[in-house]
Formats: C-alpha cells, sequence, structure tokens
C-alpha cells in the first residue's frame, strides 16, 4: 500500500462524512470508530470516544458517556467518569500536576490526587477539571470554566473559577 492509496481512501472516507453529517474529523477519525475505541478502553456499554483524544493512566468511563473530540483524560491520578455524561470538545480533566516539581527545579515530586465526576454530568467545550475533585451527580459545568473544587450534586457552575450560577 502506497501513500496514493491511503489518500484515495481519506478522500472517500472523508466526502461520505461530510455529505451524511456535514462534518469533517482529524485524520485518524475516519479510521476508527468512537464507539469501538471506548469498548477498547473498557468504557461503559454504549460510550464512545474520539480517536484524538488524549487517555492517561487510569481512566473508568461508565454507560452511555460521550466524550468529545481533542479532551484529555488524566488518570495518572485515577479518574473516574459515571454513566450518562457529556464531556464537550476541547476539556482536560486532570488528576496531577507538576508545579511543585517545576517551581522547586525538581526537588519536590509530581503530585496526583484522584477525580471522581458523577453521573449526569454536562461539562461544556474547553474546560479544565484541576485534580482531587469530586463532581456530583447531574451538573451542568459551562463552557471555558475552570474547576478547582469539588461541586455537589444538582448545581450549576460555570466561569474561572467555576462558580455556582444555579441548580438543577
Amino acid at each position: 500500500m502506497n501513500i496514493d492509496h491511503i489518500k484515495n481512501i481519506y478522500n472517500k472516507l472523508f466526502d461520505e462524512k461530510k455529505l451524511k453529517y456535514k462534518r469533517s474529523l482529524s485524520f485518524g477519525d475516519y479510521f476508527t470508530d468512537r464507539w469501538e475505541r471506548a469498548k477498547k478502553e473498557n468504557f461503559g456499554e454504549g460510550s464512545s470516544v474520539y480517536d484524538n483524544v488524549l487517555i492517561m493512566g487510569d481512566v473508568t468511563v461508565g454507560k452511555n458517556t460521550k466524550i468529545g473530540p481533542n479532551c484529555i483524560l488524566d488518570g495518572t491520578g485515577k479518574l473516574s467518569i459515571g454513566d450518562e455524561c457529556s464531556i464537550a470538545a476541547g476539556t482536560h480533566i486532570y488528576t496531577h500536576h507538576t508545579v511543585k516539581r517545576a517551581i522547586s527545579f525538581g526537588q519536590e515530586e509530581i503530585e496526583y490526587a484522584p477525580s471522581i465526576i458523577g453521573n449526569g454530568v454536562y461539562i461544556g467545550p474547553n474546560c479544565v477539571l484541576q485534580k482531587g475533585i469530586t463532581i456530583g451527580d447531574r451538573v451542568v459545568i459551562g463552557a471555558m470554566s475552570f474547576v478547582n473544587k469539588s461541586i455537589d450534586s444538582n448545581k450549576k457552575v460555570a466561569g474561572c473559577p467555576a462558580k455556582y450560577i444555579g441548580k438543577i
């Protein structure tokens, strides 16, 4: 197989997706299936994850959870995501950081803490969730929010840092 053969396959798949869904995707997403990748990652039944999502460490995901493109799921400190969640494009969820290591010129260790996301959680596009937080069930996190504290169930938060804006 040569590069022209790959280009022809790509162009055919591009045209099919564009016609059917009116969208274009990252190169790898034409050759992979979101639901098959989720199965390979041992995510719950009906869950999906795009090919271009970075998954590191110990990440568990429940049933029917959708993870959009260009996300980072950092499970180096253990990450758990519940059932029926929607994680929008560009969201980063962390379980570690290297702040103390960096400012100590490598004298301090990398810090790890598990993060837990409940069931029925919506996380808007381009959010960042800090290590060591717990998000309750039925939570909405507005687009471009920075979450650096745990959030109780049935809350809406937004902003940088995320603040309470309403209840579900």
